[in-house]
């Protein structure tokens, strides 16, 4: 029987509780802000019917009208049946309860640095300095909104070479009304920004080296390649061209932090002393892996 023309799925309770049970036994593989089938399936019908999602319970006995309920089955159906990640399924993420608009053209927002700026751990010292910051490859310009969220009196310029990231990242900065805070500028890395110089430089660039077979696995299929990989034998191309050119940028005593991959962290470093950068950073994900690393100019 088809999914749409079961008839006892009437309550939001119910329609969660047959998500979680399709997920389950599709054995989805999560990663997107949740790591289960209650989450995801949580995530998914709460976010659909644009309803606060951090409580599900208060909304178990809501009867969702015909077309949302329609809309909630074939949104079930296309996690299972095509895979696609959630978040560009229902068109947002978030990332610390801030809500990103989300789709094809970019990532799916996530970011240790973004848990960073969120947390309010960056190790750059005195954050009341930040005056002035840049995003490398925003993306969808997560990057960009927390770090303006995160120092109020900075202003934030970004950059992508994508025109379809750009597009959504203008999006997300119009609806948290960022607009005359943070700057948007298409090009490669540092070229658009010619002159300019700041205290902080962020970036989430690609590091998948060309070959590694992930990109064509779970969820990373579904993201643009270009986002994910320069095309570099071992996935390091545009960090060295970010770290080649970050202090030409930066001011007196400014940070650059910037993400990679799982085995990147060395080379990294290696990369950071021999452009001269001092107070070099090394910091673990959950796991205890290094994946976020930097320096500052002194």
């Amino acid at each position: 029987m088809a999914v749409a023309n079961k008839p006892s799925l009437d309550t939001l309770g119910e329609i969660f509780r047959f998500a979680v049970q399709r997920f389950r036994a599709a054995r989805l593989a999560y990663g997107h802000g949740t790591t289960n089938a209650h989450d995801e399936a949580a995530f998914l019908v709460l976010e659909a019917l644009r309803l606060p999602i951090d409580r599900l319970d208060p909304y178990l006995d809501l009867r969702p009208s015909a077309a949302e309920r329609a809309r909630l089955l074939t949104l079930i159906d296309a996690r299972v049946s095509l895979r696609l990640p959630a978040p560009y399924l229902v068109g947002a993420a978030y990332m610390h309860g801030v809500r990103f608009h989300a789709d094809r053209r970019a990532l799916i927002p996530r970011s240790f640095i973004g848990d960073m700026l969120a947390d309010g751990v960056l190790p750059i010292g005195d954050a009341g300095r930040i005056k002035h910051v840049l995003d490398l490859c925003t993306g969808s310009g997560c990057l960009a909104i927390l770090a303006a969220l995160t120092f109020p009196r900075a202003h934030v310029d970004g950059s992508d070479l994508s025109a379809g990231a750009l597009a959504l990242a203008r999006r997300n900065v119009a609806s948290h009304r960022l607009g005359d805070r943070i700057t948007l500028h298409r090009g490669d890395l540092f070229k658009p920004l010619q002159g300019k110089r700041y205290d902080l430089i962020v970036s989430n660039p690609p590091y998948i080296a060309a070959g590694d077979p992930h990109l064509a696995q779970g969820d990373l299929r579904f993201e643009p390649r270009s986002a994910l990989t320069d095309g570099s034998a071992d996935g390091l191309d545009s960090i060295r061209a970010i770290v080649a050119g970050a202090s030409d940028h930066l001011n007196a005593g400014g940070s650059l932090l910037f993400e990679h991959g799982y085995d990147q962290a060395e080379a990294c470093r290696s990369l950071l002393q021999a452009a001269g950068f001092g107070e070099l950073v090394s910091i673990p994900d959950l796991a205890g892996i290094p994946r976020v690393a930097g320096g500052k100019i002194l």
